[in-house]
């Protein structure tokens, strides 16, 4: 069920987390691809369903880029990944990078370990994490933290997890994408709790 980013973009989105402006699933053709964009708003984000670290993404500005990075972004994720879907993502500009840690039980109890901000990044590779983010109040933290518990449980999640948010300079976030694991970073989780 979480497999997929643009379908638990969806899922997630339904369960009260705001999400950045997207496609509308995933990109069936170029045509259907340039339709979406137009909808949205240029700057756009191309992103692989199934993948991460950067593989297969792109930031396109204009229909004409848009039309000659599609294959490229296929190709990159179908040998990354072994799945080339695409979905867009609207652009944000100055945006941080915030993560919150849960854990989830199969009786449906879920509770938060934090967040951190992972806004230090190279090519899509975190490199510095710190928490707490100082992109957030303490109360803003604590009510990303607490919606983030409240979806993942409300949509059925059981496990550990890391749920990744982008937030404007105004302060809002938008969730983006959640790892179904732990991460190699957990040592920020550990030392935070």
């Amino acid at each position: 069920r979480f497999a997929s980013k643009a379908g638990t973009r969806q899922l997630l989105g339904d369960q009260g987390l705001p999400t950045i402006p997207g496609s509308d699933g995933m990109l069936r053709d170029d045509i259907h691809a340039l339709s979406e964009a137009e909808r949205i708003g240029y700057p756009v984000l191309v992103k692989p369903s199934a993948g991460g670290g950067g593989k297969g993404m792109r930031m396109v500005r204009t229909p004409r880029e848009l039309e000659s990075v599609l294959k490229v972004c296929r190709s990159e994720a179908k040998a990354a990944f072994g799945d080339d879907s695409l979905y867009l993502e609207k652009w944000l500009d100055e945006n941080r990078h915030v993560e919150v840690q849960v854990a989830v039980d199969r009786y449906g109890h879920g509770i938060h370990l934090g967040e951190r901000d992972c806004s230090v990044q190279r090519r899509h590779q975190k490199i510095l994490e710190e928490a707490p983010t100082p992109a957030l109040s303490a109360g803003a933290r604590a009510e990303l933290a607490e919606r983030a518990v409240r979806a993942v449980v409300a949509a059925g999640y059981e496990n550990i997890g890391t749920l990744e948010f982008l937030v404007d300079r105004a302060g809002n976030y938008y969730f983006i994408e959640i790892n179904c694991r732990i991460q190699v970073e957990h040592p920020v989780t550990e030392m935070i709790t």
